[in-house]
């Protein structure tokens, strides 16, 4: 009892909570930049500082020298290389969202990907060309700049007459963010991979482009063909019949859990599973 009551003193709650905080940050941290550029960019800083620690423990005085100041450099890079995962941070921060996460259902998601599907139909049909990303994670923000804002409910005939040939806006993308259309006619950039097919043509390479360096979901309907292609992840999936990419489109656009759990029954689940 003795030793109970010594483990169990105020400083040592303190503690434990202080712990159990630092948990949660580093969870959610891993949430918001899961499937994101991020991660990449994270393996990276890893190896820089087991550079360091190699080099400070062997005695390499220069090696460890140049690790200081690409560390300490490093802070103010990593604030401009992860903009945009800083500002969805800070935007569920101030939704509040950072401790519940609400998994609403998916009728707009299911909506969204009708009129998606009604608008590729009728432009794959007819062969007209187009160009549709929708934000996933990442922000998108730097290219939605580029674009002419719209701000519009994402409708089968909006994209439809927006992508008609000759027309202010059929040239460039339409990004889709929170299931509106942000923009139209906005610049994607373009991918310099020797491995996209040469009878593909900028459409194509914009939207593995934009899968480069972002983990945004796009579709691309060829101009010559009418075919219908999705990149997502650095991956060009061609050649999608109407089933399968409406598939597609639900696998990655419907909400993962649909029960309102906060993050710390999250968090108790999950070591519940590992500890069994």
């Amino acid at each position: 009892m003795q030793v109970l009551a010594t483990l169990l003193t105020w400083r040592n709650f303190i503690n434990l909570i202080d712990i159990l905080v630092i948990w949660l940050l580093i969870y959610e941290l891993m949430v918001l930049l899961k499937g994101t550029r991020a991660v990449q960019l994270f393996k990276g800083i890893l190896i820089i500082i087991v550079i360091k620690v190699v080099s400070w423990y062997v005695g390499l005085s220069t090696v460890s020298w140049v690790m200081d100041q690409v560390i300490n450099w490093g802070v103010i890079a990593m604030v401009i290389i992860f903009q945009p995962e800083i500002r969805r941070g800070l935007e569920h921060l101030g939704r509040g969202t950072m401790l519940t996460r609400n998994r609403a259902a998916n009728e707009k998601e299911e909506e969204l990907i009708k009129q998606l599907d009604q608008a590729i139909q009728y432009m794959s049909k007819r062969r007209i060309g187009a160009l549709i990303s929708i934000q996933m994670e990442t922000g998108l923000e730097e290219y939605i700049e580029t674009g002419i804002p719209l701000d519009a409910e994402v409708t089968g005939a909006l994209l439809i007459n927006t992508f008609i040939p000759n027309t202010p806006l059929h040239d460039g993308a339409v990004i889709i963010k929170n299931n509106r259309i942000a923009v139209a006619a906005a610049y994607l950039p373009l991918s310099d991979s020797k491995l996209i097919p040469k009878e593909l043509g900028t459409r194509h390479r914009a939207a593995v482009g934009i899968s480069e360096v972002t983990d945004a979901l796009t579709i691309v309907i060829s101009e010559e063909t009418g075919e219908v292609s999705i990149t997502k992840d650095n991956e060009l999936l061609r050649s999608m019949t109407q089933k399968n990419y409406l598939k597609f489109l639900r696998a990655q656009l419907y909400k993962k859990e649909e029960s309102n759990k906060n993050l710390f029954t999250d968090l108790l689940t999950r070591l519940k599973g590992v500890g069994k």
